[in-house]
């Protein structure tokens, strides 16, 4: 199969790095069903990348799967060598899953990161399977929650979390400066070889969103859907402008449950979950973490975003923390565009990859196939609300 000649020219303008992901996961696609892998099987598999690695005496203990990973499939392990033993974590690529990522630039920003933010330290990396099989990445381990030890409604993947005062009061703050040093990162001058910037045009940093999100569900989608046609259409008739100062590194998914905290004094501990992270447009990153179904249950007439502020106390906190001003139409623009990569994500990656078996978390990846219908009204709430200003 080639899989360059599947698609038409309105693909061709991509981050590189993000095609070959693409590309190569319709490669696979022609592989059979994915079985979850047993501990001895991940013993093995790290023995190789151990010794590979330069490691000679060692051994590998207390072997456990994490729960969630949607989109990869993760364990703990103990490391124990000559010098002591360390707990770790494993994260590697099933077939198929709800976004398809690369290891080498998860593992790029937690080195650029390095000392600068809360972040769990990269010890090996397998970017391209070669000795586990399967992408993957081995980081330390580090302890958190992702929720309060008190009453919090908190389901999976971050989808409607709530959170006492007490502990916004804790979390805000903390939550607005760590968005700030990510989107100060001096992302020109690090190293970062499996990423490219979108500097061809001021256009460049959303098109390349809309071409992955839409060749996404041009790729992974089972039933057609109009709204996805309709929703391209207003996409690419209204793509925004960036001016390069603009261009930041954006981790994409910056939102409760990707960060951990100290169950005591609330103080975070890790940002996780850096496999969408690219440089883009500001807005882009704030548009994400307004998306509805992220947002806790309403208090007192009020919705809070993730759980933890206003969308007024959100953006006003990011302008006053990072100097930058928020264009309205902007980032209602990415707004819908975010909706767009959901809908993407869930109606057409979640429901391919559990209807081939691609995946370990087949059920998981079901129950969150129609929570794609609701990101699809979010999208048509918005380009409504901006054809009626």
């Amino acid at each position: 199969m080639n899989p360059s000649t599947l698609h038409s020219t309105r693909f061709d303008d991509m981050e590189p790095r993000v095609k070959q992901l693409l590309d190569e996961k319709l490669v696979r696609r022609e592989q059979g069903p994915y079985r979850s892998l047993s501990d001895g099987e991940v013993n093995a598999k790290l023995d190789r990348l151990l010794r590979a690695s330069g490691l000679s005496a060692f051994r590998v203990e207390s072997i456990s799967r994490l729960a969630g990973g949607a989109s990869k499939e993760q364990f703990i392990f103990t490391l124990v060598t000559s010098t002591g033993s360390e707990k770790l974590v494993l994260r590697m690529d099933p077939l198929e899953g709800v976004v398809e990522t690369c290891r080498f630039r998860e593992a790029e920003l937690l080195e650029a990161f390095k000392g600068i933010l809360p972040l769990p330290e990269v010890r090996f990396i397998d970017g391209n399977g070669e000795h586990l099989g399967q992408p993957g990445v081995i980081t330390s381990f580090v302890s958190g929650v992702t929720k309060p030890p008190v009453q919090s409604k908190v389901v999976v993947s971050g989808v409607g979390t709530s959170f006492p005062p007490e502990w916004r009061a804790k979390l805000v703050p903390q939550f607005i400066e760590n968005l700030r040093l990510i989107h100060a990162l001096d992302w020109r001058n690090a190293s970062l070889p499996h990423f490219q910037a979108p500097t061809a045009n001021r256009q460049q940093a959303a098109l390349w969103q809309v071409n992955w999100w839409t060749r996404v569900w041009h790729d992974d989608h089972i039933p057609a859907h109009p709204l996805f046609t309709t929703g391209e259409r207003w996409l690419r008739e209204h793509i925004p402008s960036c001016v390069p100062d603009n261009l930041v590194m954006v981790h994409a998914d910056y939102r409760t449950s990707n960060f951990m905290f100290d169950a005591d004094t609330g103080k975070f501990t890790a940002i996780l979950d850096w496999e969408l992270a690219h440089i883009g447009d500001f807005h882009e990153e704030l548009a994400w973490t307004l998306q509805r179904l992220f947002a806790g249950e309403p208090e007192g007439g009020k919705s809070y975003i993730c759980g933890l502020m206003t969308k007024e106390d959100f953006i006003s906190k990011y302008e006053a923390a990072t100097g930058r001003k928020v264009n309205p139409r902007t980032l209602a623009y990415y707004e819908a565009l975010g909706a767009y990569k959901c809908a993407a994500q869930l109606l057409g990656s979640s429901l391919a990859a559990a209807m081939r078996q691609h995946n370990h978390q087949d059920l998981l990846l079901t129950w969150l196939v129609p929570l794609g219908n609701t990101f699809l009204a979010d999208m048509a709430r918005v380009i409504k609300a901006e054809k009626n200003l």
